[in-house]
């Protein structure tokens, strides 16, 4: 691991299609994600319906993804309507499926993209969200090793 990118927002929604609530820092647990998140409970979309892939532990979100569509698509969103819990700068997260990353104090391992859906565009309330955020929407990982994830970290991969 040797590029460097940072940590900018942390999102967690207790409930599946609860607002997402901005940390400070969050606990990552490994198995499971993060704590007070949806997910961490089982109660995330990904828990409840057989027809879409496994649940994973966290998403990650690349703010340049955010400046992108807004500037190429014109579509303006907030990190948190993206319904990614990590914003992260300066890291390629497209490159890291199939690899460990450190954000933080924990680790992760890239499982695979995570692709804009309508329900997503829905809850943002902003049309064009899922063509905005297409091959760009960000990454689905599992925790490897838990540890404690923050405002200004690092990602290391």
């Amino acid at each position: 691991m040797d590029a460097r990118g940072t940590v900018e927002g942390i999102y967690v929604a207790p409930d599946s299609g609860e607002p997402m609530r901005e940390r400070d820092s969050v606990e990552a647990v490994a198995g499971r994600g993060l704590r007070g998140d949806r997910y961490f409970r089982e109660q995330g979309l990904y828990d409840r319906r057989e027809d879409l892939p496994e649940a994973t532990d966290v998403t990650l979100v690349e703010r340049e993804a955010l400046d992108a569509a807004a500037r190429d698509d014109g579509t303006e969103l907030r990190p948190r309507e993206t319904r990614r819990n990590v914003l992260t700068r300066d890291v390629p997260l497209n490159h890291l499926v199939d690899r460990e990353f450190r954000v933080g104090d924990a680790t992760l391992v890239g499982v695979r993209l995570c692709e804009p859906c309508s329900y997503m565009e829905s809850l943002a309330e902003t049309d064009g969200a899922v063509a905005a955020l297409v091959h760009r929407g960000g990454l689905n990982a599992n925790v490897v090793d838990s540890g404690t994830i923050s405002i200004g970290d690092g990602v290391e991969f």
